[in-house]
């Protein structure tokens, strides 16, 4: 790669890397180092392709269907759900909404993965029904139906515990 298109790559990333985890986190359901290895293969991914990337219209959304797309491809290659850990996870992050966020989180994470996607490009990310149809190769009658399943699904996970974590 020559030196401008390095240097306009390394912007993108500087940019964008802080998005793309928060997004992978969700869809790694709060697995943090699933969630960092999911912005790693992405960003390699945009890199190889970043003169295509460049050109594009949202360098940002290429990015971000490649992280879904990728999310759903890692997910599949997964023998178990199992998750080996040796240590207890870190501390909930301080402030107000941190049980709001934790159960929530938990929530998402009890969802199978495409309904996990849906949900984070729809409400999370706050994109249209045809933007992520195109993103995960669905038709927009599968991303509403899909969604509105998905929803009611965390409802029922949620259950009334909800109400008592939002403040009032």
């Amino acid at each position: 790669m020559k030196s401008a298109q390095e240097d306009q790559y390394l912007e993108f990333v500087a940019a964008r890397a802080k998005a793309l985890y928060r997004s992978a986190y969700v869809l790694a359901a709060g697995d943090t180092h699933l969630a960092e290895d999911l912005v790693q293969e992405t960003l390699s991914r945009v890199y190889v392709h970043w003169k295509r990337v460049a050109r594009a219209d949202s360098p940002a959304a290429y990015a971000q269907t490649v992280l879904v797309r990728t999310s759903l491809t890692q997910r599949r290659r997964r023998s178990t759900g199992e998750r080996p850990t040796g240590n207890m996870p870190d501390s909930a992050a301080a402030g107000p909404d941190a049980a709001l966020r934790l159960t929530l989180l938990d929530a998402l994470g009890q969802l199978p993965p495409r309904d996990r996607a849906v949900l984070l490009l729809r409400y999370w990310e706050d994109r249209s029904i045809e933007e992520t149809a195109q993103m995960l190769k669905l038709s927009s009658s599968a991303v509403r139906s899909q969604g509105t399943r998905a929803l009611n699904r965390v409802r029922a996970l949620l259950g009334d515990s909800l109400a008592d974590l939002v403040p009032h």
